[in-house]
C-alpha cells in the first residue's frame, strides 16, 4: 500500500513537499513514481527513482518540472519525497505515488500499484 500526503494549496511561486510512505513491501526494491492529474486531462509521468542499481539510481523528470521538482527516498523512513519549488498555476493537479516491479519505469502502464493521491493547488 502507498499512501500519499503533503499535498495543500500553495502560493504562485511557492514550495510543497509530497511524502509517500509504503507499507507492506520495501521502496528501494522497486521503481518509484509521481504523476498528477489535472481536472480533465490525462494523467502524466513528473518524476520516477528506479530501484538502486550498480550505479546507484537513475531519476528522471518531465521536461515541465525540471530544475523545479527533486525526488528522493528514505530507505530509512520506507518513504519516498518529491520536493516542488516554484510552483506554477499549471502544476495543480493530484498527485500520485506508484511503483513499478521493474529497475526502472516511465510509462503508465510500467506502474501496478497506487496511492490514493494528494490534491495540490497553486493560487495567484
Amino acid at each position: 500500500q502507498l499512501v500519499e500526503s503533503g499535498g495543500g494549496l500553495v502560493q504562485l511561486g511557492g514550495s510543497l513537499t509530497l511524502s509517500c510512505v509504503a507499507s507492506g513491501f520495501t521502496l528501494d526494491t522497486y521503481a518509484i513514481g509521481w504523476f498528477r492529474q489535472a481536472p480533465g486531462k490525462e494523467r502524466e509521468a513528473v518524476s520516477c527513482i528506479s530501484r538502486k542499481n550498480r550505479s546507484g539510481v537513475d531519476i528522471k523528470y518531465a521536461d515541465s518540472v525540471k530544475g523545479r521538482f527533486t525526488i528522493s527516498r528514505d530507505n530509512a523512513e520506507n518513504t519516498v519525497y518529491l520536493q516542488m519549488n516554484s510552483l506554477q498555476l499549471e502544476d495543480t493537479a493530484v498527485y500520485y505515488c506508484t511503483a513499478a516491479r521493474s529497475e526502472t519505469a516511465w510509462a503508465i502502464s510500467d506502474f501496478a500499484s497506487w496511492g490514493q493521491g494528494t490534491q495540490v493547488t497553486v493560487s495567484s
